[in-house]
C-alpha cells in the first residue's frame, strides 16, 4: 500500500486543526497576515484531502476530468506558497510596500497556473493516478510537470529566504522560532523538486523513478513543520506561560533554604502574606526579603572574607554571575555565623552585593545561582555550580 494511504491524511489532519486556529484569529484579527494565513491553511487542506487516494479518484469522477485532482492539488501547492509570501511580506514592510513587492510574484505564480492549466489537457489520457500522478506525467507529459516544478521550487525559496531574514529581526521570540522552522523547511521543497525532476530525467532514458518516490512523498512532509511554524505565535505564548508557571514554582523552592537562613537570623524584613496570595507574589516577595535581610547582615560580614572568596572561586574558574553568587555566598554564610555568635567584625563592606542584576528576571536568575552557591559554600567553589539551573 502506498505511503500516500497515512502520509496524506495525517498533513490533512494538521492542516485543518491550523485552519480551524487561524479562523478563529480571523474574527478579532482580519489583518492581511492574519487573511493570508487562513488562505495559506485552506489551500494545504485541499492539497492533502484531495491527494489522498480515496478523495482523488471521487473528486476527479465528481467533476467528469480525468487526473482532475492532480491539476488541483498542484494548483493549490501553488497557491498556498503565493498566500506565505504575502504573510512575510505584509511582516517585513509597510502594507503599500508589501502590495507593490507582492505584484511581480503574484503576477509570475499567474503565468505559472495558466501555463499548468493549458498543459494539463494533455496530461488526462492514460486514467486516474492517484498513488503517482506526478510519477506518471513524468514519463508522458514532462513539459506540464516541468512548469509545476519552477513554480513549486522559486516559491518554496523565496519562501524560505525571507523566513530566515525576517526571522532576524521578528518582535518576539515566538514569531522568531516559527519563521525558522518555516525556513528550515525549505531543503524539503527542494529534495522534492529534485526526485521530480530526476523522473523526467529517468523518463527519457527509459526508466523511473519509482525507487526514490518514498523520498519524494517523505518531502512532502515538510509542509507539516511549515504548518507548525505558522502557528507557533498562537499557541507557543501559552507554552511560554505554562513553563513561567513551572518554572516560578521550582525557583521558590530553590530559594527556600537561603530565604529560610537568612530570615532566622534577621526576621524583620519578613511579611506575612494572606492565604490566597498567588504564587508570582509570594516569590517576589520572598525574593526581597532575601536581599533586606543581605542588607541587613551586612554589618556581620568579615571584611577579608569576599576577598577570600573571589580568589578561591577564580581558581576554581568561576567567572561572571558564577563568581559574584559565590562570593555573596561566601560573605552570606560568614555574616549569620557571625550573628549567631555574637560576634560583630569590625570593617564590614559597603554593600554586600558583587553583583548588580538590571531586571526582575535577571535578580531571579541571579538569586538561585546564589542559593545553590549558599548550600554548597563547604564544597570547593569548582563544585558549586555541576548542575545548571535553567534561569526563569
Amino acid at each position: 500500500m502506498s505511503l500516500n494511504y497515512y502520509l496524506y491524511p495525517t498533513c490533512a489532519a494538521i492542516s485543518i486543526a491550523a485552519l480551524v486556529l487561524k479562523l478563529r484569529t480571523l474574527r478579532v484579527d482580519r489583518s492581511p497576515v492574519q487573511t493570508a494565513l487562513v488562505g495559506n491553511f485552506f489551500f494545504l487542506s485541499v492539497t492533502f484531502v484531495v491527494s489522498t487516494p480515496a478523495m482523488w479518484v471521487a473528486v476527479s469522477r465528481a467533476v467528469g476530468i480525468v487526473n482532475f485532482s492532480g491539476l488541483l492539488t498542484q494548483s493549490c501547492v501553488i497557491l498556498s506558497a503565493a498566500c506565505q509570501q504575502l504573510v512575510l511580506l505584509h511582516l517585513s514592510h509597510e502594507t503599500h510596500v508589501a502590495w507593490r513587492k507582492a505584484i511581480p510574484r503574484l503576477t509570475g505564480l499567474a503565468v505559472i497556473l495558466a501555463l499548468m492549466i493549458s498543459l494539463f489537457s494533455e496530461a488526462t489520457s492514460l486514467g486516474e493516478n492517484p498513488d503517482d500522478f506526478a510519477l506518471s506525467k513524468a514519463s508522458f507529459y514532462p513539459a506540464y510537470l516541468a512548469v509545476y516544478l519552477i513554480g513549486h521550487v522559486v516559491n518554496q525559496v523565496d519562501v524560505g529566504v525571507m523566513g530566515w531574514r525576517y526571522s532576524k529581526v521578528a518582535p518576539t521570540p515566538w514569531l522568531r522560532r516559527g519563521l525558522r522552522l518555516v525556513a528550515a523547511a525549505m531543503p524539503c521543497a527542494i529534495i522534492y523538486t529534485g526526485c521530480r525532476a530526476a523522473d523526467i530525467v529517468a523518463a527519457q532514458i527509459g526508466t523511473t523513478g519509482h525507487a526514490w518516490e518514498p523520498l519524494a512523498q517523505i518531502a512532502t512532509a515538510g509542509t507539516v513543520s511549515k504548518t507548525i511554524g505558522w502557528t507557533m505565535p498562537d499557541w507557543g505564548r501559552h507554552v511560554s506561560k505554562a513553563w513561567e508557571a513551572i518554572d516560578h514554582r521550582i525557583a521558590y523552592r530553590s530559594l527556600t533554604n537561603l530565604h529560610r537562613s537568612l530570615t532566622a537570623q534577621v526576621p524583620e524584613p519578613v511579611l506575612k502574606l494572606d492565604d490566597g496570595a498567588d504564587l508570582q507574589t509570594r516569590l517576589y516577595r520572598k525574593m526581597v526579603e532575601i536581599r533586606d535581610a543581605q542588607w541587613a547582615l551586612r554589618l556581620w560580614m568579615p571584611p577579608d572574607v569576599a576577598a577570600d572568596a573571589r580568589q578561591k572561586a577564580e581558581a576554581a574558574g568561576l567567572r561572571g554571575d558564577q563568581l559574584a553568587a559565590s562570593i555573596e555566598a561566601a560573605q552570606l554564610r560568614a555574616a549569620a555565623e557571625a550573628k549567631r555568635s555574637g560576634v560583630e567584625p569590625t570593617g564590614a563592606p559597603s554593600k554586600p552585593r558583587a553583583a548588580e542584576p538590571q531586571d526582575l528576571a535577571a535578580e531571579l536568575a541571579f538569586l538561585r545561582l546564589l542559593a545553590k552557591a549558599f548550600r554548597s559554600t563547604q564544597a570547593p567553589p569548582s563544585s558549586r555550580f555541576g548542575a545548571q539551573e535553567t534561569p526563569a
